[in-house]
């Protein structure tokens, strides 16, 4: 029997946050849901996931310091997806040079995020 994947969600919108967990709990995910960026890099370090959701902008602590925690002081490789309203290209290809695997723009289709998320778990 395969392991039950892990995953950490950080978005500062409550409403977008519990449509993204909905539609992953359903597809049988362990969510750790994070409002912040702080929040994001303690239940990352504590729960060590498969997979980091991740929004750009919230407060206190970016999307952008969270791939940078991961990458530079953590070391972990696991894959990460961010998400931002689109327009804001300077920032996605700054969360790629940081080390990012995937984007997805808001609003964003739950179907497409399930295709994204099996794809990052390979």
């Amino acid at each position: 029997m395969n392991e039950v994947k892990k995953i950490v969600i950080a978005e500062d919108n409550s409403v977008f946050l519990l449509l993204i967990k909905f539609r992953l709990e359903k597809e049988g995910y362990k969510l750790y849901l994070a409002e912040d960026g702080k929040k994001a890099i303690e239940l990352i370090e504590a729960h060590k996931p498969d997979l980091i959701l991740t929004d750009i902008m919230m407060a206190y602590v970016t999307g952008l310091e969270v791939i940078s925690h991961v990458r530079n002081v953590l070391k972990f490789k696991t894959p990460i997806i961010v998400f931002s309203a689109s327009g804001q290209e300077e920032i996605v290809i700054k969360a790629f040079d940081l080390g990012a695997n995937d984007f997805m723009a808001k609003p964003l289709s739950p179907n497409e995020l399930i295709i994204r998320v099996k794809r990052a778990l390979m």
